[in-house]
């Protein structure tokens, strides 16, 4: 299937992340990883902000005070973005050595239906398959629980369907290409009852972020593939939109009518540039409707 693609500015990421729409402000927010920075898009003039935080910030979501909450290196985070560029950041928890150990970091994350914030840690160096990540939740009143889900070589892929009682998860790992559907507990916020949703071993790219539509269908970036692709609730593939960089990293639906999809991406040669379409962030009309994000619930 095709769609209209239209570049975000001239914005270059070395790994970019994250993606999220801000409804409040009517703005896009991403991250890129490796530069520690924070990008802004606002959605009416186009007009890009961005911010250098102290360490590397892996994931965002918004939260309910107007601020942001990151799984950043050290920890969780809560976030406030200052007018000369510079974040300030205030550690909310962090798991113990050596779960959240040297060489480690948080990866993907996002709030639940209820505002609970989720996300994982992983080994950086891919490279060494250290199948050492854990999947976390932390919330104001409980502080952080966890690791839920154990034994992660990269964590991504985290969604909720519509009614927040089907939690999703993937390891984007070479070695796993796997997504995993959980039943999940609204009220204790537990998932329970794992299955594998998506064996993509073998196919085209490695599932890597996403993002659930209104019609509760599944939507995985390919990172590798060069493609973002819709999975309905039952696991079929029914549709699949050809990007023009080849490592899509995390999509977010957005806009006033939640009717466009922002998709990040990672460029292989990093910070120096390979050029063309790598590392670029791209809007997208995918023809339907995403659902708003729960922000975290202060």
């Amino acid at each position: 299937m095709s769609a209209e693609v239209e570049r975000v500015g001239g914005v270059h990421c070395a790994t970019g992340e994250s993606p999220l729409w801000h409804a409040g402000q009517a703005a896009w927010y991403w991250v890129d990883i490796p530069a520690r920075r924070i990008w802004r898009s606002d959605h009416a003039s186009g007009t890009l902000q961005h911010w250098t935080a102290p360490e590397m910030v892996a994931c965002i979501a918004a939260d309910s005070d107007g601020g942001l909450i990151a799984g950043m290196e050290t920890g969780l985070f809560r976030l406030t973005l200052g007018a000369d560029g510079t974040v300030d950041a205030r550690r909310l928890a962090a798991p113990p050595d050596p779960e959240l150990g040297e060489g480690m970091r948080f990866n993907d994350g996002r709030c639940d239906r209820q505002g609970r914030f989720w996300s994982g840690t992983m080994f950086m160096d891919m490279g060494a398959a250290r199948a050492v990540g854990g999947l976390y939740r932390y919330g104001t009143a409980e502080g952080l629980h966890g690791p839920v889900v154990r034994n992660l070589l990269t964590q991504n892929g985290l969604a909720f369907s519509p009614d927040g009682r089907t939690m999703y998860l993937s390891d984007s790992h070479p070695q796993r290409r796997l997504v995993w559907a959980y039943d999940y507990d609204p009220d204790a916020g537990l998932p329970s009852n794992e299955r594998i949703f998506l064996d993509l071993t073998g196919q085209q790219g490695r599932p890597d972020g996403a993002a659930v539509d209104v019609d509760g269908c599944y939507w995985s970036c390919a990172n590798d593939g060069g493609v973002v692709q819709r999975f309905t609730p039952q696991g079929k593939l029914d549709r699949e939109i050809a990007l023009p960089m080849a490592k899509p990293s995390m999509c977010a639906f957005g806009g006033p009518a939640l009717d466009l999809l922002l998709v990040t991406s990672i460029d292989p040669a990093g910070a120096d540039n390979s050029g063309g379409d790598a590392g670029s962030v791209v809007i997208l009309w995918p023809g339907v409707q995403g659902i708003a994000e729960t922000p975290f619930a202060v």
